[in-house]
């Protein structure tokens, strides 16, 4: 006698939007059976080319247009590979539902088509099956194809039951260890000031000593920026914004974070060009504090636990089985 799946029976049928017909999209399966061959052996079942092309169409033909040659070469075979390996995993879970005994019930089955029937064709049950045949499906390989759906959904969630018991101390010590991807780095809000030209007696080191001698005495960065810098914001009034320590090289990083707030530096000669920087304001480094990031650091630390005995469990299931891929 079989056993019922009960925890799949008591829940309810879920909206199916955004996978209902997913294998409506593939190309037509008539149209490919003199194509077909052997793509892997799961212990007694096979799984076609066909199978692995419905999973990798859309991928494949994204990468066509951004690659050519070997890279293109390369990056099919990982797809294919990866397709492959999926379909793997999902034989290997129609097969422990089956030799578990569990069984799902034609209404369920039925449910699940009515639903996609009413939400994606508007109740329009011709219109459903004319779809169908023109993708070259038959409604009850449309009705097997949910079917199996629907069992590997639920295995996977039966499997991942374990996932729940996160504590204090496994966040708190999450935290810790990733404190850095919280954090914002210390900031500066600054103004920069460029004058193209080299060497010590030149035109434009002059020029800009000259500048930099109007700014001390009280005249405004931002309008003598606008007025002489070729920097690229010079339109903005040399205006940088906030930066932090990535934002500049490191000779004008060394300059600009060892001013205070209100002050500009000395002339700073850089690649064949001289600086002016001038810093408006600052901010601190900071983090934010564990008990804003509480809730997001357990979701992470669950779906982590979650995914962990996922391929443990898929890692479970393969080891006893005969794999072959071609």
């Amino acid at each position: 006698m079989h056993r019922p799946f009960i925890r799949l029976f008591a829940s309810t049928i879920a909206p199916v939007a955004a996978i209902a017909l997913v294998f409506l999209s593939s190309q037509p399966a008539r149209a490919q059976e003199v194509l077909d061959g052997i793509a892997a052996v799961v212990n007694s079942d096979v799984i076609t080319y066909s199978q692995m092309r419905e999973l990798v169409g859309e991928k494949e033909k994204v990468v066509r247009n951004q690659l050519r040659g070997e890279d293109l070469v390369n990056k099919i075979k990982e797809i294919r590979l990866a397709a492959v390996n999926d379909l793997i995993d999902r034989q290997l879970i129609l097969q422990d539902f089956k030799t578990k005994g569990f069984q799902i019930p034609d209404y369920f089955v039925e449910q699940r088509v009515g639903t996609i029937i009413r939400e994606e064709f508007g109740g329009d049950r011709q219109a459903f099956l004319r779809t169908l045949q023109a993708q070259g499906y038959t409604l009850e390989r449309f009705k097997q194809l949910e079917k199996d759906k629907i069992v590997v959904q639920e295995m996977r969630r039966n499997a991942i039951k374990g996932a729940g018991n996160i504590n204090e101390n496994q966040i708190v010590e999450y935290y810790k260890e990733h404190v850095d991807q919280y954090s914002t780095p210390e900031q500066i809000k600054l103004r920069m000031l460029v004058i193209r030209g080299s060497g010590e007696n030149s035109g434009p080191r002059k020029m800009i000593e000259e500048i930099r001698e109007k700014i001390v005495t009280g005249a405004e960065f931002g309008d003598l920026a606008k007025m002489y810098s070729q920097g690229s914001e010079q339109e903005q009034g040399g205006d940088w914004g906030w930066v932090d320590r990535k934002k500049l090289n490191e000779d004008l990083t060394k300059v600009a974070f060892n001013l205070k707030p209100g002050e500009v530096s000395k002339v700073v000669e850089v690649g064949g060009s001289y600086y002016l920087l001038f810093v408006e304001a600052k901010k601190a480094a900071s983090a934010k504090p564990l008990k804003d990031l509480h809730d997001e650091i357990e979701k992470t630390l669950l779906q982590a636990e979650r995914q962990r005995l996922q391929e443990a469990w898929i890692k479970k299931l393969r080891k006893p089985a005969y794999i072959k891929i071609y």
